[in-house]
């Protein structure tokens, strides 16, 4: 395939129903690019981030930013091909301490769902609204592929909310959510799964603080993100760096003032998110929502 045919591939997203579609596209992708880049762009300001341009059959487009500690190279294909579907598994039985394993497993989402996003990004002036849809699409499909290869019974779709006033059921009203996580007939938890939290993070305590004022219950909310970074370009030509898109203030206050939520999970986690008293009590790395925190959620 050339890089048209893989950004053609790429928009229908038909073509993704099953992990092996993931991992044979991220194969196919991979491949592809190893070969075939105008340029590699390293940040100017975070130099682990990176950005790829096309050549003239992808418009000379640049990427969204890559992190290079977390993106597999062509050369690493088997991680991903081999050893991440071992991972999953034997998910249950993945050491807090089991850091090669858990690095697989984080890199290995992150790669297969960047390799989308790169390709989309080789659409044409004009597309990104697009593609920013497709892709959003395509990794919230690919959470819920994960979570149902490991034996969590998950979906999207429209929950029923009722309503009640002095206890007596008064309507139902529709409520849309990315995941619901079933035991059984029971509703477990509520997830919401987007790319970035950019203009979005509001959205999602709310959802949490009315949800359960609706409902008079204490259903768990989690929020799943690829990464918070973008682009940012620079005044010399052909010169980039990345901005944080992550909202220290706006997720603080709603923690604290709101609701906090019952899990935020990152492949890319933000560097203040480790170090920051109240990010690290509320955000950890994706592999702890695979390996630990969904068994929790599904059982209690």
């Amino acid at each position: 395939m050339n890089l048209p045919e893989i950004v053609r591939f790429a928009v229908n997203k038909e073509n993704f129903s099953q992990l092996k579609d993931y991992i044979e596209f991220t194969k196919v992708f991979l491949s592809v690019i190893a070969e075939h880049l105008q340029a590699v762009i390293v940040s100017q300001n975070e130099n682990h981030y990176c950005f790829f341009q096309f050549k003239e059959d992808g418009f000379y487009n640049i990427s969204r930013p890559v992190n290079s500690n977390l993106f597999f190279s062509f050369d690493e294909i088997d991680k991903i091909n081999v050893e991440f579907p071992k991972i999953l598994s034997s998910i249950r039985e993945i050491a807090e301490e089991d850091i090669e394993s858990r690095e697989i497993l984080i890199k290995s989402i992150y790669t297969i769902q960047q390799t989308i996003g790169i390709a989309l990004d080789g659409l044409p002036a004009g597309a990104s609204n697009q593609a920013r849809k497709v892709n959003g699409d395509l990794f919230e499909r690919l959470i819920q592929v994960l979570l149902n290869k490991i034996g969590v019974d998950c979906q999207t779709g429209t929950v029923k909310v009722p309503v009640y006033v002095e206890d007596e059921l008064q309507f139902k009203m529709s409520y849309q959510h990315d995941l619901l996580i079933m035991n059984g007939e029971n509703l477990k938890a509520i997830g919401s799964v987007k790319t970035s939290s950019k203009d979005r993070i509001d959205k999602i305590f709310m959802d949490k603080f009315l949800y359960s004022k609706l409902t008079e219950t204490s259903i768990p909310h989690i929020a799943i993100f690829l990464n918070d970074v973008q682009r940012k370009k620079t005044k010399k030509e052909n010169v980039y760096g990345i901005n944080s898109t992550f909202l220290t203030g706006h997720f603080k206050a709603f923690t604290i003032k709101l609701n906090p939520l019952d899990g935020v999970y990152y492949c890319d986690i933000r560097p203040n998110m480790r170090t920051d008293n109240i990010l690290k009590e509320h955000i950890r790395t994706i592999d702890h929502l695979f390996c630990s925190d969904i068994w929790t959620l599904v059982n209690e």
